[in-house]
């Protein structure tokens, strides 16, 4: 069965290679991790005679997993993030599959920090896309150089690279709702507390944006290129601001 989606006069046809999973996973070794917060942890559970490891004798293997979802592997996440009143992901109206657009950037070097600015990010959406009023509804950002040490790195205290609020404010403007990324964050590690992009990409508080998505932690591998694709992103049903997820991209024809 051939899957073709149109959107902004273009036509999305799946090229029929191998789907491409970009998360990294939730481990209690390696994996992705920021935010100064320990890897997942897993205890057997233990209660009144009762065992949950079948390796220890047990009859079925049950335990308690402890981790943070904006700190551990890939996530997804909505504007509860950043809002005093509760938003939960699982509220978030996401198609099943999306238009998406896949763009690489290199960092610029400013001020000792490595920073996406607006005119990069117009500069290569411009080269994959001909549209000046609307990106698709789903933008993933690969950030170059690109290595396979991402999905194992251990992100606190190293000031990675992030993007401006110009940036984020112009994919609001452009009407994405799912902005993908590589990195622990859109905004500066360390900036005080004040989230700029976050703020701008949601719009928040003037306008909020509820079904506007950011995720990070994901891997996009260099053996699927640029341009337009689809997109399936799979998030797990915790009530919660932030949760584990799946981005599974489609390839399509270029």
């Amino acid at each position: 069965m051939q899957l073709n989606i149109e959107f902004g006069g273009k036509l999305f046809t799946a090229s029929g290679e191998p789907e491409v999973d970009l998360s990294i996973p939730i481990a209690e070794q390696g994996g992705a991790s920021a935010w100064y917060v320990d890897n997942m942890k897993v205890d057997v559970v233990r209660s009144n005679g009762f065992l949950g490891s079948v390796a220890e004798g047990g009859g079925v293997n049950f335990r308690n997993v402890t981790f943070n979802p904006h700190g551990n592997g890939t996530h997804t996440e909505c504007l509860g993030h950043i809002s005093p009143e509760a938003h939960s992901v699982e509220a978030v109206a996401i198609p099943s599959v999306l238009p998406c657009l896949l763009v690489s950037i290199k960092p610029e070097q400013i001020d000792g920090d490595e920073i996406i600015t607006l005119a990069q990010m117009q500069t290569v959406c411009d080269h994959h896309w001909s549209n000046n009023h609307q990106l698709p509804p789903a933008i993933i950002v690969r950030t170059l150089p690109h290595d396979a040490g991402k999905t194992s790195r251990n992100w606190s205290n190293t000031n990675p690279a992030y993007f401006t609020s110009e940036v984020a404010t112009w994919l609001a403007d452009m009407k994405v709702n799912h902005w993908l990324i590589d990195l622990p964050s859109v905004d500066r590690e360390s900036d005080g507390g004040a989230l700029a992009a976050h703020h701008a990409y949601w719009r928040y508080p003037e306008n909020p944006r509820h079904n506007a998505t950011i995720t990070e932690f994901i891997y996009a591998p260099e053996s699927l290129q640029d341009g337009i694709h689809l997109l399936n992103l799979q998030t797990a049903p915790f009530d919660l601001d932030a949760t584990p997820s799946r981005p599974v991209v489609i390839p399509c024809r270029q």
